[in-house]
């Protein structure tokens, strides 16, 4: 394996930093790698030549991009047929955030279609392979990304999370993922899905990457009005302890729908904590049972309105040979758009509809004001809220394909958190059999990763980076696919 490969993103700067390492050689050997990839996590690759970075924080470390985020002059699909032959006019302030800051464009990576998907099988491009067994999926929607890290293909990539669309294919791929506090990150020039819960973040090989890359993604920016920017600096994470800090569990939490090896991996990461400091408690979370059932509520309404620009006028695809304007609409949305987007948007426009806005949208909004005011009173008594990301490891490519509720189950742990606009990242945890029946050990036949997810109060980045960066320095986590990769 090039030792190159055994960097991380902030280990590679500090080494392009000091002149150990040369930015062309590093953006070479991971652009070889993206276009020899054989698990179909990209959907593109960049340019072989980067552009000089020197002295630029970044150094000219390259970055995969989730095919979401709009680059100017690079085809951008979201994954979908009907954006075939889009090309951007402009890139989407996070992502020239990071190239501002000296990050080398690597990619695009293959993603659900329009991020609606758990499991990066709802993609125009095909299924994802998951790094550690090709037969199972990486998770979704930001499975590309999560894959392509997670097999040494990219030293760290953007994703979205809209219900749990980072924090899940990191759990799954044995990699940190952060979704920052709704509006800390610009969603401008970042393809709707849904508008109140989308937002952007990293995913990464561990807290120090996700924590150098927060601080150049974040900001306030004029071209969208809900993002606000992070309420302090972004800092490095440092701490040795976690003395004095609250983890808390919420009450009651039905695990009959756990696999009992991720609640055995759940349990020992509680261990980890209390030995590094931390106090476990409980806490009650009275409506989170009903997030899953208002998510897909407000999620798919707001889908349906985002997603009716795309009609074949503007820009994309378009049926030929129209008879009329009516056929036009009907056949490039009919042949445009996959299974599960027509579903969502079936639901969401169903929704809204005349007589039904009130018993499902705003019923659905209510319930999300009760668990916002559920997670406000719960941080009054702890510092960190505390689950499994998922509820399983990961599954087997085309397993829950014709099962959406099966599928939608996968989001239960995260969905609450993207309701109430939280900060929240998944860490990994330790490994479980690869039927979840039991915890398993590094280097054990089948093992594949868990992960923790820790959630934090709204803007509270850095103690959550802090927090996260002790649990990683104590969890003796198995290395990942990328170490396997050969050279």
């Amino acid at each position: 394996m090039s030792d190159l490969l055994k960097l991380t993103a902030a280990q590679a700067v500090e080494a392009l930093g000091r002149g150990d390492v040369d930015a062309g050689e590093l953006h070479s050997l991971y652009r070889e790698r993206a276009a020899g990839e054989t698990i179909n996590s990209y959907v593109s690759v960049g340019d072989p030549l980067v552009p000089d970075a020197a002295g630029k924080p970044l150094a000219g470390v390259p970055i995969a991009v989730k095919d979401l985020f709009c680059v100017e002059g690079i085809e951008t699909r979201a994954c979908s047929k009907i954006l075939t032959g889009y090309i951007p006019p402009y890139t989407a302030t996070a992502i020239a955030r990071l190239q501002d800051a000296g990050a080398s464009y690597l990619g695009k990576t293959n993603m659900d279609e329009f991020a609606m998907g758990s499991s990066n099988e709802n993609s125009a491009f095909g299924a994802v392979q998951n790094p550690w067994d090709p037969t199972r999926v990486p998770g979704g929607s930001s499975g590309g990304s999560a894959a392509a890290v997670a097999a040494g293909l990219a030293p760290w990539a953007t994703g979205t999370d809209t219900g749990g669309s980072i924090r899940q294919p990191a759990a799954f791929c044995g990699l940190v993922g952060l979704k920052p506090t709704y509006g800390a990150i610009s969603r401008y020039g970042m393809i709707a899905f849904a508008s109140s819960l989308d937002q952007a973040g990293p995913i990464t090989r561990d807290v120090t990457d996700a924590a150098l890359m927060l601080k150049y993604m974040q900001g306030r920016d004029e071209m969208d009005s809900t993002s606000t920017g992070m309420t302090e600096d972004v800092m490095m994470p440092s701490s040795e302890s976690l003395a004095g800090k609250k983890f808390a569990i919420p009450a009651p939490i039905d695990w009959n729908g756990v696999q009992p090896g991720v609640k055995e991996v759940f349990d020992l990461a509680c261990k980890r904590i209390e030995a590094a400091g931390g106090e476990i408690v409980e806490v009650p979370l009275p409506h989170a049972d009903y997030a899953l059932s208002a998510y897909y509520v407000i999620a798919p309404a707001e889908a349906s309105a985002n997603l009716s620009r795309f009609d074949g006028v503007r820009f994309g695809e378009r049926a030929a040979d129209p008879t009329g304007l009516t056929d036009m609409y009907e056949r490039t949305r009919g042949d445009g758009f996959g299974p599960e987007v027509k579903r969502r948007i079936m639901l969401g426009t169903y929704a809204l509809s005349s007589g039904y806005y009130d018993a499902y949208y705003n019923r659905a909004q209510q319930v999300r004001t009760k668990i916002l005011e559920d997670y406000a009173a719960a941080f009054s008594s702890c510092d960190f809220i505390i689950t499994p990301t998922a509820p399983s490891v990961a599954f087997g490519i085309g397993e829950k394909t014709d099962d959406p509720l099966a599928m939608y189950l996968g989001d239960l742990f995260t969905v609450p958190v993207s309701l109430a606009g939280l900060p929240a990242i998944s860490v990994p945890a330790g490994l479980a059999t690869s039927d979840g029946s039991a915890a398993a050990e590094p280097g054990a036949d089948g093992a594949l990763p868990v992960g923790l997810q820790i959630v934090a109060p709204h803007f509270r980045e850095n103690a959550l980076l802090e927090a996260a960066y002790v649990f990683e320095q104590a969890t003796e986590f198995a290395d990942g696919p990328w170490t396997w990769a050969g050279s």
